[in-house]
């Protein structure tokens, strides 16, 4: 079919107007479960310190005879000291005074936009931070300071490729070398099940495993998993954000949580109740100084991840993405 060569058509015409909605579409993840299910806490220095304890091992010949005459009393064990630094994390924004005055589809204030786009950004990179594996440093004038990340604290109650890999040294009571990567393994029950009870003979009560995108497929495929719906009530500050299944263990259940921000080689295992963040300068917006027709703006916390006590946790670590059958 043909048209006639005078037909006045979209082509040629002048002042149709657009067809752009006034929404903006995103589907970048911005869950953070693990900073969400952790306590939060206030840091009055650049390091920030606390102290853990145990109790003396399980003594099974302590009987004493009648009238027993003591000499002498065994000194007693003192508390541990550890700390961690805090690190500062930031995004900037830059806006030209234009931009923000002209007419826009999705949005009023492009200075606003990008800031709540940053700010989700930040919150992203803390997940991806914590969970990482980074040794703490106090930094000087020209090196920025850097926290001691999960990986670094956890040497208690860990399964690693040992030929290769290795746990993190501790420095003046901060994880001052982070733990050796190992070579790459196949995820199974036997070692999950192994840390599980590492945990748990350490005195801890785990909540919650989590895991990268294929290695959480692989604890879905576990024995242990429940079959059918438990019922979380968030009992003390513990809620959990995400939970798709539940393992049944002989050591308490576990809600199984996936984080697209951690490594897929850890699978972490924990109790949210011994970790948190402390904040020395909490979440804000620094207006930087005017130097054109633009405004500048600096989305700014200063932090710190606080691992109460490592051996509440547990991590089986240098895991491959292979999908088990």
């Amino acid at each position: 079919m043909t048209a006639f060569g005078t037909t006045f058509q979209t082509f040629q015409a002048i002042g149709v107007r657009e067809d752009l909605e006034n929404t903006i579409y995103s589907i970048s993840p911005t869950d953070t479960p693990f900073i969400s299910n952790g306590g939060r806490g206030d840091a009055k220095a650049t390091l920030h310190e606390w102290q853990t304890d145990s109790l003396a091992t399980v003594d099974t010949g302590n009987a004493q005879i009648q009238g027993d005459d003591i000499t002498a009393i065994p000194a007693a064990t003192p508390s541990v000291r550890v700390g961690n630094y805090t690190q500062i994390s930031r995004k900037l924004v830059l806006v030209a005074g234009t931009l923000d005055a002209v007419d826009k589809a999705g949005r009023q204030s492009e200075l606003a936009y990008q800031l709540a786009k940053k700010s989700k950004e930040l919150k992203r990179d803390m997940e991806a931070i914590a969970l990482h594996n980074i040794a703490g440093s106090a930094g000087n004038a020209t090196t920025a300071a850097t926290m001691a990340t999960m990986g670094a604290w956890l040497k208690s109650n860990i399964s690693y490729y040992t030929t290769d890999g290795g746990n993190p040294a501790y420095t003046s009571g901060v994880p001052a070398a982070a733990r050796t990567d190992g070579t790459t393994r196949a995820f199974s029950e036997t070692l999950f099940k192994a840390v599980l009870q590492s945990v748990w003979t350490s005195g801890g009560s785990l909540r919650m495993a989590m895991a990268g995108p294929a290695n959480k497929q692989n604890l879905s495929q576990m024995a242990g998993i429940a079959t059918h719906t438990y019922n979380f009530s968030g009992d003390n500050q513990m809620t959990i954000v995400g939970a798709a299944d539940v393992y049944v263990s002989d050591f308490g259940v576990l809600s199984i949580v996936p984080n697209r921000f951690q490594r897929d080689r850890d699978v972490w295992m924990l109790d949210p109740e011994y970790y948190s963040i402390a904040y020395l300068r909490s979440f804000r917006t620094e207006k930087l100084a005017k130097t054109g027709d633009a405004e500048k703006r600096m989305l700014l916390v200063e932090w710190t991840l606080k691992v109460h006590n490592e051996a509440a946790h547990g991590l089986v670590a240098d895991l491959n993405t292979t999908l088990q059958t």
